[in-house]
């Protein structure tokens, strides 16, 4: 059973990169040709957080959070000197060069801020589930992103102020809240309450390997139906104008290149293990976009360069983050620098 499982595993994810492929095309079309549809789902919002994203990010979150014991995370929090990185990484490497890529390869000021924006918001939510793909530490993963969502709420405007050099930078709080409660609180308190109900009822054999099978093809579901939203909202735009598109994604990709070569460099070099490298780097490339979005939209408007620019850059980041996936899996032999000092240990699943 556990090899027809592993073969089954084996076959989505090497098909994977075609499933998102196809979701990404679909979408796409969907907002060129019935634009009315994209603009139907882009409407329907709750303290400004997208509800059919929230949806979809939730059935993603919550596979990704119950299979993670409590035991898990206090040894996580053992362990500051990933949580210090990611931490730095976040908010302080990533706002600078995102600005300089920003400053170097876009003329227009209201565009600038866009990306900008976008840079100053790592992501907690969607990175997540990268990490289960990716075969993360999902105990320390966890905790680097709920501390990254409350350094958010002190760190988001005055960082954003100091970068755009302007005052009053309108902080989403209904939206950050929202995002907390949607993408950490609530799958976090389901998957601990239904982990130890289930365990206690079905026992743990049950759980490991019929439940978190169901609930992780769920994930993945929500993941290709987030995907088709998502492209769709702005469907029309991409492929009307792809050359703006590439224009504004250019200093989005150099500042994710950049920031994952720092990150999984420095966790090389420390020789941490390769879930623990992997966590720090996805968390530390990626972005909120709904929170860089919202901001973009009540500075500069809807229909501004600004509110365009943070939409572009989380259309970048989903074929990125999979080959960013797909680099750690072939790398993972590399952790630790030095396996002397740390027993080798069988990683299964995807491989």
């Amino acid at each position: 059973m556990t090899e027809n499982k592993e073969a089954s595993l084996g076959i989505f994810e090497k098909y994977l990169t075609l499933w998102i492929a196809l979701c990404i095309i679909i979408g796409l079309l969907l907002g060129r040709f019935y634009p009315v549809l994209g603009q139907y789902l882009d409407s329907l919002k709750y303290a400004q957080l997208s509800i059919p994203i929230g949806i979809c990010l939730f059935f993603m979150m919550y596979p990704t959070v119950v299979g993670i014991a409590f035991s898990d995370v206090k040894k996580a929090v053992r362990k500051p000197k990933p949580m210090l990185l990611t931490i730095i990484a976040n908010w302080v490497i990533a706002p600078p060069i995102m600005t300089l890529y920003a400053n170097l390869l876009v003329t227009d000021p209201i565009q600038r801020a866009g990306i900008i924006l976008l840079g100053m918001s790592p992501c907690t939510a969607m990175v997540m589930w990268w990490m289960l793909l990716a075969k993360g530490d999902m105990a320390q993963g966890l905790i680097n992103t709920s501390i990254n969502a409350l350094l958010m709420v002190a760190l988001y405007a005055p960082q954003s102020a100091f970068y755009l050099g302007v005052s009053g930078i309108p902080v989403p709080w209904d939206l950050i809240a929202m995002s907390v409660i949607v993408f950490i609180a609530l799958p976090v308190s389901l998957g601990a309450i239904s982990r130890r109900v289930l365990i206690s009822g079905k026992g743990k054999a049950w759980f490991e390997g019929t439940y978190l099978g169901i609930v992780r093809k769920i994930s993945i579901i929500a993941l290709l139906l987030t995907l088709i939203v998502m492209f769709s909202f702005q469907g029309e735009i991409i492929l009307s104008d792809p050359i703006l598109v590439a224009y504004l994604a250019a200093p989005n990709l150099l500042h994710y290149i950049t920031m994952i070569a720092i990150t999984y460099s420095i966790s090389w070099l420390s020789n941490w293990d390769y879930a623990t490298s992997i966590d720090t780097t996805l968390i530390g490339s990626s972005s909120h976009f709904e929170v860089a979005i919202a901001v973009a939209t009540t500075l500069y408007g809807l229909n501004s360069g600004a509110a365009l620019a943070t939409v572009i850059g989380p259309l970048m980041e989903v074929p990125l983050m999979l080959t960013l996936v797909k680099f750690g899996l072939r790398t993972r032999h590399l952790f630790p620098r030095n396996k002397r000092q740390t027993p080798p240990r069988r990683l299964g699943g995807i491989s």
